[in-house]
């Protein structure tokens, strides 16, 4: 049985992982403020972006951090004003709107600005001065208005970009693609190392304190590629697991650590987490709580629900003995499995989903979430295996969404995730064992960008257990591609060479269409 919550431990673990000023007053509102910084190096080493955007508005970001590898970024404990500048062109002439934000050391010298009166569904550029340094230009995008019919969407999607595992040159084609939006569906860092053949390393221990996520998150951030990606177009993110750490679920630490620190940990992490993303205000942590989960509206074209599987899921079924996390299972060996309770949603972003669903008038609802959806029997044979981590440690869970959305016929919903490191194009249905079983919905998983992979011989030998898998490939890291129009979703999946050449080569692995009002993804 686990112990109850003892607040007394939650807040001296709060002090050992250096997140206390989360909860509690840090003076930071009397700090000096330096009114004209110098550098010596460029405070916008971390590079600059833009996020969820609405018809009239994004969120702007930047972080001062002159070294990033050192801790506070190169910077002291003294707020400074940085001024920001949006424009109608390139060249930064016909600048429309601008202001000054203040970057506190609480924070990490970081800004989130939410600019708004803007015009709908056209780009604009933007950039960031402090002192006498002034950032890179970045390009965003506003929304459609509500009610637009807009003819085109082009977007992408991207996962877990493990560091050590490769360069980052899969978003130098995504960049070359030329979004309108970016979805990032988990694992934008690795708390921890691990895999084989590193290109690169992190050059620190795993990232257990605000300190330590705040500097992995400079490391990953200093990539010109990532930076690339994130100036190109507003992205649009959520997490996974090892921006915390691996396989978390809720409360529950995979090493059954006790509860208080784990959710002082969970909450430097958050914490790292919004002072690196251009989130909205919404968003902003409150210890170890935080709302990510929420909608993006493309006019009557698409609505995206963007949704967190990780800090209100229920923990992971049939455990290793003496672990926590997940765990591969006979499912008749599993009784958890069926326990109609379970959640990986958390029962108010379930009903929050549902009720969101049930009232979109748009013409394609796309669930932009973490894992597989559809079941995948990692068993050759008779019986079937499961791994609990995914959506199939859920199965009540998915059975629910699932049953709703063909219940209340939502318009063309289709499913993208990440977090397995290889593509899967599925159809989703309510009954995965029975052939005859319609398909109310389709999935698309993106690989990695660089994070490691199982070996194609063992996806080959599933898939005659699981028909309603269309495509499956485990040798590339990569994105999707995916232009959207009232007609029709294609999606291309796009594959690097290798990982190990920052230069690598980028082709088309296979490609897919959807067709509006027929569910189930079609070869292109």
């Amino acid at each position: 049985m686990q112990k109850p919550f003892d607040r007394r431990r939650f807040l001296q673990a709060l002090a050992s992982t250096g997140a206390l000023e989360i909860v509690l007053p840090n003076g930071s509102v009397h700090a000096q403020v330096l009114s004209a910084p110098r550098f010596t190096a460029n405070p916008f080493s971390l590079g600059i972006a833009s996020g969820h955007p609405t018809p009239d508005g994004v969120v702007l970001w930047t972080r001062l951090a002159p070294v990033p590898g050192a801790p506070g970024g190169g910077m002291t404990r003294a707020s400074v004003p940085v001024r920001w500048e949006i424009a109608e062109d390139d060249g930064m002439r016909n600048i429309v709107a601008g202001g000054t934000a203040m970057a506190e050391a609480a924070w990490a010298h970081s800004v989130h600005i939410e600019v708004r009166g803007l015009q709908p569904a056209r780009p604009y550029w933007y950039r960031f001065m402090a002192g006498d340094a002034v950032s890179a230009v970045g390009r965003t995008r506003t929304a459609p208005r509500a009610g637009a019919q807009p003819d085109r969407l082009r977007f992408a999607f991207a996962s877990c970009q493990q560091y050590e595992q490769g360069y980052y040159s899969a978003y130098q084609h995504l960049v070359a693609d030329d979004p309108d939006l970016v979805l990032f569906l988990g694992d934008y860092i690795y708390e921890a190392s691990w895999g084989r053949d590193h290109v690169r390393h992190h050059g620190a221990r795993e990232a257990k304190t605000l300190i330590d996520y705040r500097l992995r998150y400079g490391l990953y951030k200093s990539d010109p590629d990532l930076q690339a990606a994130h100036a190109v177009a507003p992205w649009v993110v959520t997490w996974d697991d090892h921006e915390v750490e691996n396989d978390y679920a809720n409360d529950r630490s995979e090493n059954n650590d006790e509860p208080e620190w784990f959710l002082a940990r969970r909450a430097a992490a958050y914490k790292a987490y919004y002072e690196h993303m251009p989130l909205p205000r919404f968003a902003i942590p409150s210890g170890p709580q935080m709302r990510i989960h929420t909608r993006v509206h493309y006019g009557e074209l698409a609505t995206f629900h963007v949704l967190d599987d990780r800090q209100y899921r229920s923990p992971q079924a049939c455990p290793r003995p003496g672990r926590g996390g997940s765990n591969t299972v006979d499912i008749a060996d599993c009784a958890e499995l069926d326990d109609s309770a379970r959640t990986l949603l958390g029962t108010e972003q379930e009903h929050w989903l549902h009720t969101g669903l049930g009232e979109s008038s748009a013409r394609w609802n796309i669930l932009a979430q973490q894992s597989v959806m559809a079941q995948v029997d990692q068993k050759a044979g008779p019986g079937r295996r499961a791994w609990t981590d995914s959506w199939d440690g859920y199965p009540h869970a998915r059975r629910r969404l699932l049953d709703f959305i063909a219940e209340r016929k939502v318009a063309n919903p289709v499913v993208v995730g990440g977090d397995v490191h290889m593509f899967y194009v599925n159809d989703l249905k309510k009954d995965f064992d029975n052939a005859a079983s319609p398909v109310i919905a389709s999935e698309f998983v993106g690989t990695s960008i660089t994070s490691q992979a199982r070996s194609q011989e063992s996806v080959r030998r599933l898939l005659p257990d699981n028909p309603h898998i269309r495509f499956a490939d485990a040798r590339y890291r990569g994105y999707a591609r995916v232009e959207l129009t009232p007609a029709r979703m294609r999606v291309d999946l796009r594959a690097v060479d290798s990982v190990t050449s920052p230069t690598s080569n980028c082709t088309t692995l296979a490609s897919f269409v959807v067709e509006s009002g027929r569910a189930g993804p079609q070869p292109a």
